[in-house]
């Protein structure tokens, strides 16, 4: 069997930083690139991140939060979020009930922004395939002949339920509370005087989104609901930025009903829209199909390997890797060999029994 080589330089530099993770996807990286029929594969299992390790440890948990975790998606949803608020939102009236025009104006704003997340991650990765196959996890390409996608193109099909239906119901729970905001029907908050109840409260949303995820997605591979809704997105095993929120019509409305926790939790509307765009954009980037983007020799976070493996393998991964539900629940897939042994054992007995009744 012939080895893939490494180069003396790469050696070199793994000798000289043997505990940089870094490190290790540049010398591994040779041995990435001759499989690529498999696909792209992180070296590391998927681990819980340090807020949760025990004995604590707050640096590291801090820098994991704002170099990892929040960086750099988190924080540009964060501006996005603050400048649509100053400048991309209309005037809300005090008196009267929502105005068409407002969730016009939103909805306009809305679909111009998704179609510039994925619409350029679309052009930069597939379209212009500007980095080939490189830390892309599946070795297939967006299908433009199935059957299973509206006229038989997968982007095609992801981007219309994505603006369509997406969109629609996206811009309309915004639109709801904000205008339930500036009314008074619901309790808000103030930068000016509210600031630090604000910054502890938009830090821990990113949190409780994600828990939120997982029950409703949990909720989602529920039989009868995965047959008849669910399903529609996980036609879709293998992914790609029109993929994030391409759902049926009910799954939208249970995704974006977080939303309605700004009804009893009190809120600044920039955290209002912030949940919009992290719930209707972050997908783009978390399904885009490629770990990394490479960006002027940077390498930029971006697929989420972890959800990825939901994708291929249904029963796993119901959530994100930054909340625990799937350790706990025994549903995680961290991605390493040993983690797919144990899901084939776990599912042989059924596949006995399936096999015994039919018998």
């Amino acid at each position: 069997m012939n080895r893939p080589r490494i180069g003396r330089r790469k050696f070199l530099l793994f000798m000289s930083q043997r505990n940089s993770r870094e490190t290790w996807e540049i010398v591994l990286g040779d041995l990435n690139r001759t499989n690529r029929s498999a696909g792209y594969r992180p070296a590391d299992p998927i681990g819980l991140p340090p807020i949760f390790a025990w004995p604590m440890k707050p640096i590291r948990s801090v820098k994991w939060l704002l170099s990892e975790f929040l960086f750099p998606w988190g924080f540009i949803f964060v501006g996005l979020a603050v400048v649509s608020w100053n400048w991309l939102t209309p005037e809300i009236g005090e008196s009267g009930g929502p105005a068409l025009s407002l969730f016009v104006i939103i909805w306009l704003r809305n679909c111009a922004l998704l179609s510039l997340v994925a619409g350029l991650l679309h052009w930069y990765l597939y379209s212009k395939s500007s980095q080939g196959a490189e830390f892309k996890f599946s070795p297939r390409w967006p299908s433009k002949t199935s059957s299973r996608f509206l006229w038989r193109n997968q982007v095609y099909d992801n981007a219309f339920w994505s603006i369509a239906s997406g969109v629609t119901v996206w811009s309309t729970f915004e639109a709801i509370t904000l205008w339930a905001w500036t009314r008074g029907i619901i309790p808000g908050a103030s930068w000016s005087t509210n600031t630090g109840y604000l910054i502890a409260a938009t830090v821990i949303f990113f949190f409780a989104s994600s828990s939120h995820f997982y029950l409703t997605h949990r909720l989602l591979h529920w039989k009868p609901l995965y047959r008849s809704v669910h399903e529609l997105h996980h036609r879709n095993v293998n992914t790609g930025p029109w993929t994030g929120i391409s759902m049926h019509p009910v799954e939208h409305i249970l995704f974006f009903s977080m939303f309605f926790v700004w009804w009893i939790v009190p809120m600044h509307p920039s955290v209002i829209i912030l949940t919009g765009f992290f719930k209707g954009l972050g997908p783009a980037v978390s399904h885009s199909g490629f770990d990394r983007l490479l960006v002027s020799r940077r390498r930029i976070p971006a697929g989420d390997w972890f959800h990825d493996l939901h994708h291929r393998h249904f029963e796993v991964n119901y959530g994100n890797p930054e909340v625990p539900f799937d350790w706990l629940m025994k549903t995680c897939h961290d991605g390493s060999d040993e983690a797919q042994r144990s899901m084939a054992v776990r599912r042989r007995p059924h596949s006995s029994a399936s096999g015994g009744a039919a018998s």
